[in-house]
C-alpha cells in the first residue's frame, strides 16, 4: 500500500524531527549551492534563446564534476588543448565541491579516497603526479591521522565504525561468516575498483536479488550486523540494504585490499584534487555555462549553452547520465538509473561540546541514528590546541523513494533542516546549541547513483558505456555507483578514446 504523505513524514528519515525551538545561541546560515533551478529548466523543456555566437573545439566536455576534470587532466597530459570544459555551476567539482571560512577549508561532501590498490591505475597515476604517491610510498601527512573512526552505541564512544561492544556470540559468528564471503568474493578477482577491470557475467545472479535478500539466504540476521551493512550501503550508496544490489553489497567489500592503510584526506575532502587539477587545466573550464541542447550529425556535434553554440568532433558527456535525455536529440529515456537524494551540512563550532571526549577524531558515528554523523575538517591541522572547528554533517535520505525524499529537500526550509539537524546531534551532545554559530546546507536531489536490484547488468547501463556516435558517456554513475576512483577512471577512458580517434596532437587556435 502506498504510504500517505503524513505516514512518509511520521517514519523514516524524516522520524527524528521535532520542530520546536530552543533559545540558545544565535545560528546562523542558509541553503548554499543550490542548482536545481536550473535544473528544473532542463527537466520543464524550457525554451532558450537562439545562439548568438559560434565556437569550435575538437572536443567538448560537459560537467565538471571528477569525471570531466579527469577527462581534461588526461587530454591535457597527452598534448590535446583544443577542447573546453562546461559546467552549470559556478565552482567545479561536482560532489568534491568544497568551502571555506575563517577557521578552515572544509567539504561539502566527498572528503576522502581508499588507498587505491595496484588495479586503479589511473588514480595512482594521478596521486604520482600530485605528490600523494612517491616511490611507491604514500605521503603521510595525507593519510588520516588517528583517531579516525568512531561509533557511539550504548551510551558510550567505540573506536571503528564496525560495532565491537555488546554482540552476542551469535553476532560475532555472523561477523565472522560474512567476512569468509568476503574473503572468497575478492580472492576471485571479479570485484575490483575500478569495477570494469573485474567485472564478470557470472556474478549476474548477485544482481537479481537486494543486498538484505542475500544477507538472509545466508542466515545473517544479526541487529547488530544488519544495522552495519544499512550503515554502509547509506554512506556509499545512499541506500538501504533492501534498495541495494546484492552484487553492489558484495563490492563495496570485496572490491578493497584487505590490508589497505589510509585513507587519505585534506582538510577540504577531495575539494583538494580539484584544486590541484585545475591548477592544470582551469584554462580550459568554463563555469557557468549549462548546456540546454546537444545536436548529433555525421559530421559533429553542435552543443548549445547559453548563448554559444559549439562545434565539435567530439563529446564528452561527464554530467550525469539521466541529463542525457533531456539534452541529447533523440536519446531515448532511461529506466534503470535512480539516484539518491542527499543533504550535508557545514558547522562551525565555537568551541566543542562537552561530550565530546579527550581525543578529537576525524569521522564519528551515531548508531541507529537516520544520518551519517560528521567529519572534523581540522582533524589534519597539526595545531597542538584547537577551539574552533568545522564539522561536515552528511545525511543520504535512504528511507523512502528518492522522488519523494527530492520533495522533501525542496519543501522544508533551511530551519527545519537546521532544527534537524541539531536534534540528531542531540543524541550524543546535549550542548551543541550552544556550541554552534554556523549552519549552511546543502541540498543535492541527485546526489549519487544508486545500484539498486537489476541495475549494474542491465542492457541500459552496459550499452551506455560504449561509444554512441560522437557522444561518449563518462560520469561515474555509468558503474552503477559513485565514488571518484570509478569517475576518474570513466572520465579517463572517455578521453583516451576521443583522443584515439582525433591522433595526433590537437591545439585550439
Amino acid at each position: 500500500m502506498k504510504a500517505s504523505r503524513r505516514q512518509f513524514l511520521q517514519s523514516g528519515s524524516a522520524a527524528l524531527i521535532g520542530l520546536s525551538i530552543k533559545a540558545d545561541r544565535a545560528i546562523a546560515g542558509s541553503f548554499v549551492n543550490d542548482s536545481f533551478q536550473l535544473g528544473h529548466q532542463l527537466r520543464d523543456r524550457t525554451q532558450f534563446p537562439a545562439p548568438k555566437q559560434v565556437q569550435k573545439r575538437s572536443v567538448v566536455i560537459v560537467g565538471g564534476g571528477i569525471a570531466g576534470l579527469s577527462a581534461a587532466w588526461r587530454l591535457h597530459n597527452k598534448g590535446f588543448t583544443d577542447f573546453v570544459l562546461l559546467e552549470m555551476n559556478d565552482q567545479p567539482g561536482g560532489n568534491s565541491r568544497w568551502g571555506e571560512n575563517e577557521i578552515t577549508p572544509y567539504p561539502w561532501a566527498a572528503h576522502y579516497v581508499p588507498v587505491p590498490g595496484p588495479k586503479a591505475v589511473y588514480v595512482r597515476e594521478l596521486f604520482e603526479e600530485l605528490g600523494v604517491l612517491k616511490d611507491d610510498r604514500w605521503e603521510e601527512r595525507y593519510l588520516c591521522f588517528s583517531p579516525q573512526e568512531r561509533l557511539f552505541l550504548y551510551g558510550r564512544w567505540q573506536d571503528g565504525i564496525e560495532p565491537a561492544v555488546g554482540l552476542t556470540a551469535a553476532d560475532r559468528d555472523q561477523f565472522r561468516r560474512l567476512e569468509d564471503h568476503i574473503h572468497t568474493f575478492h580472492a576471485s578477482g571479479k570485484f575490483t575498483v575500478p569495477m570494469e577491470v573485474g567485472f564478470s557475467d557470472s556474478t549476474a545472479e548477485l544482481d537479481r536479488v537486494s543486498f538484505a535478500e542475500w544477507l538472509r539466504a545466508q542466515g545473517m540476521n544479526s541487529r547488530i550486523l544488519n544495522w552495519y551493512l544499512n550503515y554502509c550501503c547509506r554512506d556509499d550508496y545512499g541506500a538501504t540494504t533492501a534498495n541495494t544490489s546484492a552484487w553492489a553489497g558484495i563490492q563495496y567489500f570485496a572490491s578493497r585490499e584487505p590490508e589497505e592503510k589510509g585513507p587519505l584526506t585534506w582538510p577540504e575532502g577531495n575539494g583538494w584534487i580539484v584544486r590541484r587539477l585545475m591548477d592544470r587545466i582551469g584554462k580550459f573550464v568554463q563555469p557557468n555555462r549549462m548546456v540546454h541542447r546537444i545536436s548529433q550529425t555525421s559530421k559533429g556535434v553542435a552543443i548549445f549553452s547559453d548563448d554559444t553554440e559549439y562545434r565539435a568532433e567530439f563529446v564528452i558527456f561527464a554530467a550525469p547520465t539521466f541529463l542525457g535525455p533531456y539534452l541529447i536529440e533523440g536519446m531515448a529515456p532511461l529506466h534503470v538509473f535512480e539516484y539518491s537524494p542527499w543533504l550535508t551540512a557545514n558547522i562551525t563550532l565555537e568551541h566543542l561540546p562537552a561530550s565530546y571526549g579527550t581525543d578529537p577524531t576525524w569521522d564519528s558515528v551515531v548508531m541507529d541514528s537516520p544520518t551519517l554523523g560528521y567529519v572534523d575538517a581540522t582533524h589534519q591541522s597539526l595545531r597542538t590546541h584547537i577551539d574552533r572547528t568545522v564539522w561536515t554533517f552528511y545525511w543520504a535520505l535512504a528511507e523512502g523513494t528518492p522522488a519523494q525524499n527530492r520533495q522533501l529537500l525542496l519543501d522544508k526550509d533551511w530551519n527545519y533542516w537546521k532544527e534537524a539537524i541539531l536534534r540528531d546531534l542531540e543524541r550524543v551532545h546535549a550542548d551543541i546549541r550552544q556550541c554552534v554559530s554556523h549552519i549552511d546546507i546543502m541540498r543535492m536531489g541527485h546526489a549519487m547513483a544508486r545500484p539498486r536490484v537489476g541495475a549494474i547488468f542491465s542492457a541500459e547501463r552496459r550499452s551506455l558505456a560504449e561509444p554512441h556516435g560522437r557522444i561518449f558517456f563518462a560520469n561515474s554513475d555509468l558503474s552503477g555507483f559513485s565514488i571518484f576512483e570509478e569517475a576518474q577512471y570513466r572520465g579517463v577512458t572517455a578521453a583516451d578514446f576521443v583522443a584515439s580517434k582525433l591522433g595526433g596532437h590537437r591545439t585550439s587556435l
